[in-house]
């Protein structure tokens, strides 16, 4: 090639639109995507190594919607018992799943602030403070026989009942290596 021919070629070569680079939304759902198989994996690590034996015996246990009262999948549920509206006990270690939906009363207007509190033992879990819609409560827990399980309202009708209920399932059993 002459020097004539270099001349004459352009410095940077424009690219044809198929191969520009993605946008800024692209790169944030691949990343969600990355971060969300990672965190997969992770999990599916964790459960391979932690010696859980999964339930053989139905257990769960629904407190509410009106009417409130404990709805049982057995008479008698071999891992909870009830020991008030809104409040149980644990018999049997395990990991647990807790679910619910609290629906909050956008009337009430007295002096509490608006806070609904998942409680094992004494110790909060998770908090509640947003009063302007529908929300969901619970996760996946480690308990043990003798915790106690409770939602707690600063007031009782900071909630609408009709609407509001929470409950947990048994998924798994710790089998330790003896």
């Amino acid at each position: 090639m002459s020097l004539s021919h270099m001349e004459n070629m352009p410095l940077s070569h424009s690219s044809p639109q198929a191969a520009q680079r993605p946008s800024w939304k692209q790169w944030l759902l691949y990343s969600t995507i990355v971060i969300l198989l990672l965190l997969c994996s992770f999990g599916t690590l964790v459960l391979t190594f932690l010696p859980l034996k999964t339930a053989n015996e139905p257990c769960v246990a629904k407190f509410g919607p009106l009417p409130s009262k404990w709805q049982m999948a057995s008479p008698e549920p071999p891992c909870v018992h009830k020991v008030a509206d809104w409040k149980l006990r644990i018999l049997q270690n395990g990991l647990y799943l807790i679910y619910g939906q609290v629906d909050p009363n956008t009337t009430y207007k007295e002096v509490a602030p608006f806070e609904v509190r998942l409680c094992k033992n004494e110790d909060i879990i998770q908090t509640l403070t947003d009063n302007s819609k529908i929300q969901t409560i619970g996760g996946t827990y480690e308990l043990h026989a003798g915790d106690i399980i409770n939602l707690l309202f600063n007031s009782e009708h900071q909630v609408l009942k009709n609407s509001t209920y929470w409950g947990i399932l048994l998924l798994a059993k710790p089998q330790f290596i003896s």
